[in-house]
């Protein structure tokens, strides 16, 4: 009966917590409105997802999560320094190929988001066999040392978390 009415309980979560984050008015109108998306949008949007993503660790995730805002908290400070300081002609822009080893398709999105959500860096686009992500980096003195880090900061966290 649970198994029905949350087909998805993790993203039935994640949707309380966000509605509670962009409303930011805990009464119970804001309650009850949360628990219905919480419980409608993943029963509407089941059918799309037929098989549920295997999350092996959840603190692991949180960690994840902590770390990318991090990151991001960082890439902004960098980045506002590379637009106010550094000359037009010292920035070197870079397409960078990032071959994956992720076979869930959350954790390629997860890891394509996180990318994009950095600032600085896009993922752009992705191979048609699905094992390369083509990402385009704001400042690249080093390519190689940017998608070594990727693959080593998010994708083999990624690895872990997902099954």
């Amino acid at each position: 009966m649970m198994r029905r009415l949350l087909p998805h309980p993790f993203l039935s979560a994640l949707l309380f917590l966000i509605w509670f984050l962009l409303v930011n008015n805990p009464k119970i109108g804001s309650i009850l409105m949360a628990g219905v998306l919480a419980i409608v949008i993943p029963l509407i949007t089941a059918a799309y997802w037929p098989n549920q993503p295997r999350i092996r660790s959840v603190p692991a995730l949180l960690s994840y999560l902590l770390l990318v805002l991090w990151d991001i908290i960082i890439a902004n400070i960098q980045v506002a320094r590379i637009i106010l300081f550094m000359p037009r002609d010292k920035i070197n822009s870079a397409w960078i190929a990032v071959p994956i080893e992720l076979q869930a398709p959350e954790a390629i999105s997860l890891l394509a988001g996180t990318i994009t959500m950095t600032p600085g860096t896009v993922s752009a686009d992705m191979s048609s066999c699905g094992r390369v992500l083509l990402i385009h980096s704001l400042h690249a003195p080093d390519p190689d040392a940017i998608r070594d880090d990727i693959k080593s900061r998010y994708e083999a966290r990624l690895k872990r978390i997902f099954a």
